[in-house]
């Protein structure tokens, strides 16, 4: 086995303030200001990566699955310049309209007053095709109205921030302003229902409001900070991102547990009109990391299992690939896990290669990362994930238990104990 495992005595990169937080969580991101501008339940604390970047002494910040944001406008409040990447373009727009905090605030008030002023006039809506808007808007004049916010923010645009600023405060309301459930990971739950359901013109009113006090805050304390950037692209090539350009990674990958990332801001794209249906999510999964069941279609295992770039994890990776293809074959499911198991490595060790060749010497890197137990079959994926590091040429690795996992209810598909933590990479 390459590198270090749990021998924390060998590095020097572990801050203490950013230990001190916990890591795994957005949920605090929702009372910062611009961090919660829209919740997205796969990022990581804003506060805990804010530490470690000051903790660090770094000047550039990467993370390659940039998400919502949260390491790039934390760099931002840090005062250091950050690059952030991701290959979703739903969540990367999300991520972009953040970094528009700079924008004049009482330009974006005046907007927002603007859209208010001209969903008055009440006109004609087109409704959105997909099944799901129906199921999730069950009351027609709630959903006319915030049908009229969306068309009201679309004539207005006048091709600046502003314009995604407005953008993001729409896509920010939509959930609030249907009655349907959302499960833990952002699955919309038709069948159940929330006990509040906001009102669009005062939930859009109410939002810009914050998004004004937050902006103007923002602008008090880092007016002078590098501006981030947002780069739409994919973590297993890192177009954009200079050769040798970062001294600290700052990311949380994917998991290996079966979470359909293609799937997670469906509502919101229905509502958008951006897809229909399920099924026209195919051509984005086909562009994600492979970390789902769903995003398997076709694809020939033996590019993984045959490559030269998974070599230091075959033997086991190959083991383990063999035992989940003949438990899928007695599941009713029929889950393609093994197929998964198997691309996400050949992925991971892409990625590794990309930021290698985006990192300078003496790169810190902090992986945010779960292991995984499909069908029971465990994978030790920090292990794998240090070695095919190290295979990249980073220099060696160490992991941190941060919590345990799948101790408070009993898993439908297996009850293997599962944990999350740090991975830290030295470079």
């Amino acid at each position: 086995m390459s590198g270090v495992q749990n021998n924390p005595a060998l590095f020097d990169f572990h801050p203490t303030a950013a230990k001190a937080r916990s890591t795994t969580t957005f949920v605090d991101n929702m009372r910062l200001p611009v961090h919660g501008w829209f919740r997205y339940s796969a990022g990581f604390s804003a506060q805990w990566a804010a530490d470690l970047i000051r903790e660090s002494d770094a000047s550039r910040v990467l993370d390659p699955f940039a998400g919502s944001g949260t390491t790039v406008v934390a760099a931002e409040e840090c005062g250091v310049r950050g690059i952030g990447v991701d290959v979703h373009p739903f969540v990367s727009r999300i991520g972009r309209a953040k970094l528009a905090w700079r924008a004049d605030v009482d330009g974006y008030v005046t907007r927002a007053n603007a859209v208010l002023a001209r969903v008055e006039l009440e006109r004609p809506v087109t409704l959105p095709k997909a099944p799901l808007i129906a199921k999730c808007f069950p009351d027609e004049h709630s959903l006319t109205d915030l049908l009229r916010v969306r068309d009201a923010i679309e004539e207005l645009r006048v091709g600046d921030d502003i314009d995604e600023l407005l953008w993001l405060t729409f896509v920010s309301i939509i959930r609030a302003c249907s009655p349907a459930g959302t499960a833990q990971w952002q699955y919309v739950l038709p069948n159940k229902t929330k006990s509040r359901v906001a009102e669009p013109y005062s939930a859009f009113s109410a939002r810009a409001a914050i998004f004004a006090a937050d902006m103007r805050a923002m602008q008090s304390a880092a007016h002078s900070s590098p501006e981030g950037v947002y780069i739409e692209g994919d973590a297993r090539t890192l177009d954009g991102v200079p050769d040798g350009w970062a001294d600290l990674i700052v990311t949380s990958p994917p998991y290996a547990n079966n979470f359909d990332y293609a799937d997670a801001t469906r509502l919101e794209q229905s509502f958008l009109g951006e897809i229909d249906g399920w099924g026209d999510l195919r051509p984005l999964r086909k562009k994600l990391m492979k970390s789902a069941t769903q995003h398997m279609g076709g694809w020939d295992p033996s590019e993984s299992l045959d490559s030269d770039l998974v070599e230091p994890i075959r033997d086991e990776l190959t083991a383990v690939f063999g035992r989940l293809n003949a438990m899928r074959k007695e599941k009713a499911g029929n889950k393609a896990y093994d197929l998964m198991i198997a691309g996400y490595f050949l992925d991971s060790a892409q990625i590794w290669h990309a930021l290698r060749r985006a990192s300078g010497d003496g790169v810190k890197v902090c992986y945010v990362v779960g292991d995984s137990a499909p069908y029971g079959i465990h994978v030790p994926v920090e292990r794998w994930l240090g070695d095919l590091a190290v295979s990249a040429g980073f220099k060696s690795w160490s992991f941190e238990k941060v919590r345990d996992r799948n101790t408070k209810w009993k898993n439908r598909k297996h009850t293997h104990p599962l944990h999350e933590g740090r991975l830290w990479i030295e470079g």
